[in-house]
């Protein structure tokens, strides 16, 4: 180890020697005392064991990003999110901060980054999104020991804060896009449409729900569906919640007709009886539920959208912002961002439970259109018509549509 004084025609600089593994390394450096404390740190890593990390972080963001896509992207991300992921590195990343060694990524540099964005007419989420990847390559390059600190963690993030608030659909539409199903003789897309709705479940949790976890008052979530298969869901947890009344009739309707309804079998299979494929449920967006949206006049409107119609009602009962979050399997924080203005409406409103203000739409949208006819006794034997002729249905005063009303 030494420090020497090195003359050059720009002036006096000074070069550290050390050895590595056996191997002569040096560097040059601008003053005396700048040099005298690169060689007191390069002891203290010898000691320490730490000498390689002198030179860490030479590669590139895009050489460095290519080792986290293979080591951590491929197998812990999922596909949809390794899309989106790519997408965004490709197109914000890359072009700004790709060619820079990882060591030159500082927080003013990040900094620049998002207000080159901005500048640029990125919107504030897409801006969001493009510093957690980078956030998160930089995570994997501090643990693996290329650089030594985030340099995003300090750089402040666009807000994801909602930009519009939530208008939960009523329950008076949920049952009018649910009668309308079932008079097109469409009982499991009435019933899927009664999960989202009435359990508050997402989308891929719905798609992944077995038999065997609709219980006699919850419904057990612990998995969702994925192109690759059952996943574990959003959060990572598992929750039960509530089986309202009228959703537990819609589901023993829909099971009885059911042609898999043994305990291990999907509440909502593919054709094929297995779990849908991410283009099964585009399809399904497309040819049934777009079109019913824009029928009763609500165009625009998502099947995730269905989601808010039960955490309102939860809302309406009066429980607490802890048990709305529960049930919908996010943080309170979440709850109370999303769903302040409807709390705020329900202050001082009389209550209503969840099944009475179901019961009240169905008694509404569809008895006061196609009153109930009498049901001919069952034979010795025989089931219950599910997918026949009306029926006085499975709860009182609601009559289960199975074909068009004429009045209607």
């Amino acid at each position: 180890m030494s420090v020497e004084r090195v003359h050059r025609k720009n002036g006096t600089v000074w070069r550290v020697r050390w050895r590595e593994n056996g191997q002569p390394r040096s560097r040059v450096i601008g003053s005396k005392r700048d040099a005298e404390l690169f060689e007191a740190d390069i002891t203290r890593r010898k000691r320490l064991g730490q000498l390689a990390q002198i030179d860490a972080g030479r590669e590139t963001v895009a050489e460095f990003a290519r080792e986290w896509w293979r080591i951590h992207a491929e197998p812990n991300l999922s596909p949809r999110t390794r899309e989106s992921y790519a997408v965004v590195f490709d197109k914000h990343i890359l072009p700004r901060v790709g060619g820079l060694p990882l060591r030159e990524v500082t927080p003013v540099v990040v900094a620049g980054l998002s207000a080159d964005l901005q500048r640029a007419g990125v919107g504030p989420a897409a801006i969001r999104k493009a510093l957690t990847v980078l956030q998160g390559i930089f995570s994997c390059a501090v643990t693996w020991g290329h650089v030594q600190a985030n340099p995003v963690v300090g750089v402040r993030k666009p807000s994801a804060k909602r930009k519009r608030a939530v208008a939960p659909p009523s329950v008076a539409l949920v049952e009018r896009m649910r009668a309308r199903l079932l008079a097109d003789r469409r009982l499991r897309d009435a019933t899927l449409l009664a999960v989202l709705a009435y359990a508050g479940l997402r989308p891929q949790e719905a798609l992944a729900l077995p038999w065997r976890n609709v219980r006699d008052r919850t419904l057990l979530i612990d998995r969702a569906q994925s192109d690759e298969g059952a996943k574990t869901t959003k959060t990572g947890r598992t929750r039960s919640v509530r089986l309202l009344a009228p959703l537990a009739a819609d589901l023993a309707a829909w099971r009885l007709a059911s042609e898999r309804s043994s305990a291990d079998d999907l509440v909502f299979p593919a054709a094929t009886g297995e779990l849908w494929r991410d283009h099964d449920w585009r399809n399904w967006r497309r040819r049934v539920f777009d079109p019913l949206a824009a029928d009763v006049g609500v165009s625009g409107m998502r099947p995730y959208d269905l989601r808010h119609a039960f955490c309102s009602l939860l809302i309406a009962e009066g429980l607490s912002v802890v048990e709305v979050a529960r049930q919908a399997g996010h943080a309170p924080t979440m709850t109370l961002d999303t769903y302040a203005h409807v709390m705020a409406d329900h202050d001082g409103a009389d209550r209503r439970t969840a099944e009475a203000a179901i019961r009240a739409a169905r008694e509404t949208e569809v008895s006061g259109k196609c009153p109930p006819e009498a049901p001919a006794a069952p034979r010795p034997g025989e089931k219950p018509s599910v997918s026949g002729e009306p029926t006085s249905g499975f709860e009182p005063l609601t009559p289960s549509l199975r074909v068009k009303c004429s009045t209607s």
